[in-house]
């Protein structure tokens, strides 16, 4: 463990969080991998723990610490083997309720923040729609203002949660004309007249609720649009700096655990009288991995540090999530083919990994794009700036 980024606190944290998932997660993985569902109850122990207000302010019932207990969070998320899970939770405290706590305000706060720490609701961010996928400003749902109401109609699809939420938090375009500059947020009630949601069926990440949302004519009361009007795309902006980097940080910790799983398997499988971590090339074979992931690690506890402490770090965060997801990716391929026959089996855990690893080059901006926004940033000069 790194100990320029992790004080005795931090450790003792993660001990405490592995042991709860352990006892209070692990045991029902199986069964919402199988369901598709996540049982209710398990927000609530996570909001009583208090591992969603971890980042947030006291004041709505947070804990207001360093984003390294973030960091242990989202790894230890995912050495229980459940990408889906894992999304669910980090979907909730961190893409919806960034919104919440950076953009609402006081009254909008001590409801759906205060009830998403407490665990008593669960929030989704509706961002990515059927025909734009990554081209936000390619957005078509629109808010149109009328009297002390916005009414709002268009899609969404691909939002974790957006099937069991309690909120929406909802990007739409107010002035559908000024294109990327008449975007605004907003807060929904999953429960209010026009909204209707649409179950996914997924490759991996089983156990997360994936939905397509409707909005027919859904009136938004004006106290919850979020921030200023007009300010939505920049907003999304300034906060996929962070999305990229959970979804870094996430990537390396799964191939840390396939890695960890495999020498475990490696050592106790033998061929030929010999156990298969004594072949050279798959030797070999295995340190390069361990070595791509130690790199990844390292660099993303960087970036880490420097968010934390303030900086505008898109570049950084980009290049954490472009990296590390092609990493974990190969790391999830090797370490099945080591497993052989076994590798390709349900019950042991590289199938799953296998499957859900596979979102990481595609959700929270695909390889591709983000490789067009590095080149802007890099070769063309263009600097994106935080949202005043």
């Amino acid at each position: 463990m790194s100990n320029i980024y992790f004080t005795e606190e931090h450790n003792l944290f993660r001990e405490s969080l592995r042991d709860f998932l352990e006892k209070e997660v692990v045991p029902h993985i199986e069964k919402w991998e199988e369901t598709g569902t996540i049982e209710q109850f398990i927000w609530k122990k996570f909001g009583d723990m208090g591992y969603f207000g971890l980042a947030y302010p006291k004041k709505y019932g947070g804990l207001d610490l360093d984003l390294f207990y973030t960091v242990i969070l989202l790894e230890e998320l995912q050495r229980i083997n459940s990408g889906g899970f894992a999304a669910a939770i980090w979907a909730h405290a961190y893409l919806a309720m960034t919104h919440l706590n950076k953009e609402g305000d006081d009254t909008i706060k001590s409801k759906y923040l205060a009830g998403s720490i407490a665990g008593d609701m669960i929030g989704c961010l509706c961002v990515t729609e059927p025909f734009g996928g990554s081209d936000v400003a390619g957005m078509r749902t629109t808010a149109i203002k009328e009297g002390d109401h916005y009414i709002l109609n268009g899609s969404k699809t691909f939002i974790t949660n957006g099937v069991y939420s309690d909120y929406m938090v909802v990007a739409a375009k107010t002035n559908p004309e000024l294109g990327n500059k008449g975007i605004s947020m907003f807060v929904v009630d999953s429960s209010a007249k026009g909204v209707s949601a649409t179950k996914l069926d997924k490759l991996g990440w089983r156990a997360s609720d994936t939905g397509e949302i409707a909005f027919d004519n859904v009136k938004i009361p004006v106290n919850q649009l979020m921030g200023e009007e007009g300010k939505g795309f920049a907003y999304i902006m300034q906060h996929f700096a962070l999305e990229r980097l959970i979804m870094g940080i996430n990537a390396h910790a799964r191939a840390e655990y396939a890695l960890e799983y495999t020498l475990q398997y490696m050592s106790e499988r033998t061929t030929f009288g010999k156990s298969l971590d004594k072949y050279q090339a798959l030797r070999h074979r295995y340190v390069d991995m361990h070595a791509d992931m130690q790199l990844c690690k390292h660099y993303n506890y960087m970036v880490a540090d420097r968010l934390d402490k303030g900086e505008y770090v898109v570049e950084e965060a980009t290049i954490s999530k472009l990296k590390s997801t092609k990493m974990a990716d190969e790391v999830a391929y090797n370490c099945l083919q080591f497993l052989g026959g076994y590798g390709y089996m349900e019950e042991y855990p590289l199938a799953r990994i296998f499957r859900d690893s596979r979102l990481g080059p595609i959700g929270g901006g695909t390889s591709e794009i983000l490789k067009e926004i590095l080149s802007k940033i890099i070769i063309d000069k263009k600097s994106y700036k935080p949202a005043t």
